[in-house]
């Protein structure tokens, strides 16, 4: 992954769409590649199945969240702490890391204007 000085995003937040978020995800976070492709497929396949573009919407709001914490060092590194609090801690340990992911996830979707998760 890229570095960035004392705290600044490693890229812009790039726009909502499939061709940017792409680009930003290989550039942050290339092992994340094969789940974006994975899903953008399935979300495409579910898209066409039932003539409704919200899989789609979907699929791009979550991978530009994640893209939102990826970008900025500090917020993944916390973000990861959390994950892995929530997976070895006790059953208080994993509430308190819960909430603490869904603050993060919450923050983000503020951010880009999406509407809470």
């Amino acid at each position: 992954m890229t570095t960035s000085a004392a705290g600044q995003p490693l890229i812009p937040q790039p726009p909502a769409t499939v061709t940017a978020l792409h680009q930003a995800v290989a550039q942050i976070a290339p092992a994340a590649l094969p789940a974006f492709t994975r899903e953008l497929d399935q979300a495409a396949d579910q898209s066409r199945q039932a003539s409704d573009l919200a899989p789609l919407q979907r699929f791009i709001a979550q991978w530009a969240v994640y893209v939102h914490i990826q970008r900025q060092p500090n917020i993944a590194k916390e973000f990861r702490r959390w994950e892995d609090a929530a997976e070895t801690g006790d059953a208080t340990q994993a509430r308190r890391a819960a909430s603490a992911i869904g603050k993060i996830l919450d923050d983000a979707h503020a951010a880009l204007g999406l509407p809470p998760r």
